[in-house]
């Protein structure tokens, strides 16, 4: 797709160049509805009137864009995206690029800053997080031909280059350590059911557990906050048999599960053992600390930032697997009673 012009706006509108210009930039000379018609037209199709200098000067903006689609006040709580980040700039700030944040509120707005990233070539590529099944981000910066780097998968990136790790193995190692430890009955608070990593960890979950012939798996989908992490933790310890074990698809709802735990007079890990992903700081620093699935998270950004900017380069990337999470025991872990 062609960047859009002060021309496109003036034959979809049925009116003259000028008047365009005259509606862009706040002059005298067009009727307030044309006025107003005009700048649909234009945040419709993705222009802003500093988007035709840049498209004259043909200049590159040496910025990359990350658009987030979670509150801010989440996003301040999750180790995971802060060490994600802290990699990626890392890698960006050695090649002179700058990094530009957005959070959004639904799909809609995310989309919508895609395009006027692009219209106003205010980035000259973009990360793109949190994979859905059937992600509709995914043709939106195809037909754009916005440069574009998936952090996720496998599968379910059209033809944007990705970098992806193997969640179902990691999730698999998990479980089969706690059965090995004894346990028998096996929860896990899961994250948001729509996320691609959440389907795959939920399946592989599933699927470890049928083949190691537990009848009582279960999971709780969450949406990664403390709150609704201690809200399912308290349901599943209140059940008539309830769980031995419990897996976190984060260490904030792991770190809520335990006070849960605390609370209801259980042990940690005499009476419940508690794993959680993403490997942190926090992990090591409650009581017991925390068994959990880590990896260099910082390495995983600084990867992804190397591949968009070779994918803006013009060269051809694909999807590179990078490493495995694994399990790191600690404290929270252990045979049950």
């Amino acid at each position: 797709m062609k960047r859009p012009t002060i021309a496109d706006i003036a034959r979809r509108a049925g009116v003259s160049k000028g008047a365009v210009s005259y509606a862009l930039n706040g002059q005298p000379g067009v009727s307030e509805a044309t006025r107003q018609r005009i700048l649909a037209i234009a945040e419709e199709i993705g222009f802003t009137p500093n988007s035709a200098a840049r498209a004259l000067s043909g200049a590159t903006a040496n910025a990359v864009g990350l658009a987030l689609r979670r509150p801010a006040r989440i996003l301040g709580l999750e180790p995971f995206f802060m060490e994600l980040i802290s990699g990626v700039e890392a890698e960006l700030s050695a090649r002179s690029y700058a990094l530009t944040l957005q959070v959004v509120a639904d799909p809609e707005a995310e989309i919508a800053v895609y395009r006027r990233w692009w219209g106003e070539r205010r980035v000259d590529g973009v990360l793109l997080c949190d994979l859905r099944i059937d992600d509709r981000r995914v043709p939106v910066l195809e037909q754009l031909q916005l440069p574009a780097v998936v952090i996720g998968g496998p599968g379910h990136t059209g033809g944007l280059a990705s970098v992806w790790a193997d969640d179902a193995a990691a999730l698999a190692e998990a479980v089969e350590y706690l059965v090995a430890l004894g346990h028998r009955r096996i929860a896990r608070v899961g994250g948001l059911p729509e996320l691609l990593h959440t389907e795959i960890r939920t399946r592989a979950f599933t699927d470890a557990c049928a083949r190691l012939g537990l009848s009582e798996a279960v999971t709780v989908a969450c949406d990664y906050t403390g709150e609704q992490g201690g809200r399912a933790t308290r349901r599943l310890l209140s059940a008539a048999r309830r769980p031995t074990a419990i897996v976190y698809d984060n260490d904030v709802m792991a770190i809520a599960g335990l006070a849960a735990a605390h609370e209801l007079g259980l042990a940690v890990p005499g009476d419940l053992s508690i794993v959680a992903w993403d490997d942190s700081p926090l992990c090591r620093l409650v009581h017991p600390s925390l068994t959990a699935l880590g990896r260099d998270i910082p390495a995983y950004g600084a990867h992804a930032a190397r591949a968009l900017l070779a994918v803006i380069a013009g060269d051809q990337v694909g999807a590179y697997q990078h490493d495995t999470p694994h399990l790191k025991p600690r404290g929270s872990t252990a045979p049950p009673r």
